[in-house]
């Protein structure tokens, strides 16, 4: 009983609820795409399974904010450079499998690197033929670069708007160097023209599906983390120190330490909802670590809920379907209609979708309870 105590905890209704729709939706949305005919009102179309992928490698990315912002009070503004790295880890697996069947059929060096007149692969792409090296790559280069940048920044104590700016002008510098030709990731047109992903069509339908299931399972799997640190003591104490970060260190916490360790732990989910990420859209360019995706990441947090976790992942569906549904019917106005959910969201649901509807079913009264004993005296008279 013991040891089912931490467990109960980590998984509330809520969290029950949230895991046990993730899985439904992972089974079931490739098997609507497999078994049912294209005449069923239940089939999912071929080209919307890699679009919902895509919906939940934001949700992972949304997740992972919202362990640095909602229970540490880290507000990054840079986040999407993680995401990014990670995306470009997978890209450059993915491009060192396409060998010989390349525009120049070069069967060692990227076409881009061909076009460009390189005569032999960087030291720095070394080993991303192997797909554990990838893997290692995906969470170790996000996770080096948080330490190094966090070591330097927590340990000089910049908190609120100075840090947030400072991650903003680490993803910015970072999208000058990948948009040069000479850095060796392919310059403003990025890493494209993936043909397989261990050994398997990334075109094929059976590997779509696979990706979208294997991200749902992922997602799982960082809420779970996710849960498991702030609903733990370590987690307690990032509470306490986004509460009240002096006083926290004056009693005798090393808030550096914490701080690092979530925020590394945190670039490392970002990290890998990059990597699963790029075989689903297909392509993974600078323009990833544009500070404007960052922010945006942000404003996902922040409409679903801040500090819940669940209403990250919420947010990161809503945002990205009302992003797509603008950019379709009227794409010049989706950056207006999301300044205008921002907008609304602080006015009138600070603690975001998620957050408003638990305290309104907190505040709905509840109905009176009657008993035999309170009924006596109304029949008496």
């Amino acid at each position: 009983m013991t040891g089912a105590a931490p467990l109960t905890r980590m998984l509330d209704r809520g969290s029950t609820l949230f895991l046990a729709m993730l899985c439904t939706l992972g089974i079931l949305i490739p098997l609507s795409n497999l078994l049912l005919p294209e005449t069923s009102a239940f089939h999912v179309p071929t080209y919307l399974v890699p679009l919902l992928g895509k919906y939940v490698c934001y949700a992972i990315l949304a997740l992972s904010i919202d362990l640095i912002w909602g229970y540490c009070g880290i507000l990054s503004l840079g986040h999407g450079a993680f995401f990014a790295l990670g995306g470009y880890a997978m890209g450059m697996y993915l491009m060192r499998q396409i060998g010989t069947r390349g525009v120049y059929a070069d069967p060692i060096l990227p076409d881009f690197m061909v076009f460009l007149n390189w005569k032999e692969l960087p030291v720095f792409w070394y080993g991303f033929q192997h797909f554990p090296y990838a893997l290692l790559m995906i969470v170790a280069v996000p996770g080096v670069l948080a330490f190094v940048f966090g070591w330097f920044a927590f340990r000089s104590r910049v908190t609120g708007v100075y840090l947030s700016i400072i991650t903003q002008a680490l993803t910015y510098a970072l999208l000058l160097g990948f948009f040069r030709n000479n850095f060796g990731f392919g310059g403003n047109n990025g890493l494209t023209d993936f043909k397989d992903i261990l050994g398997f069509n990334v075109q094929a339908t059976s590997t779509r599906v696979t990706l979208f299931s294997i991200s749902a399972l992922f997602l799982a799997a960082g809420y779970l983390l996710s849960r498991a640190i702030v609903t733990s003591k370590f987690g307690k104490v990032l509470i306490a120190i986004r509460d009240a970060e002096s006083r926290t260190r004056f009693i005798g916490y090393r808030v550096e330490t914490y701080k690092l360790v979530v925020f590394v732990v945190s670039a490392m989910m970002a990290g890998v909802a990059g990597a699963l990420y790029v075989p689903q859209v297909g392509i993974i360019n600078p323009s990833e670590f544009s500070p404007a995706n960052s922010i945006e990441a942000v404003i996902w947090v922040a409409v679903g809920g801040r500090g819940t976790l669940v209403g990250a992942a919420l947010g990161a569906l809503i945002v990205n379907f009302a992003k797509t549904w603008f950019t379709g019917a009227l794409p010049e106005l989706w950056l207006f209609a999301l300044g205008l959910i921002f907008i609304l969201v602080t006015l009138f649901m600070p603690r975001g979708v998620l957050g408003t509807l638990g305290d309104w079913f907190k505040r709905k009264p509840r109905a009176p309870k009657t008993n035999g004993a309170a009924m006596a005296p109304a029949a008496a008279e």
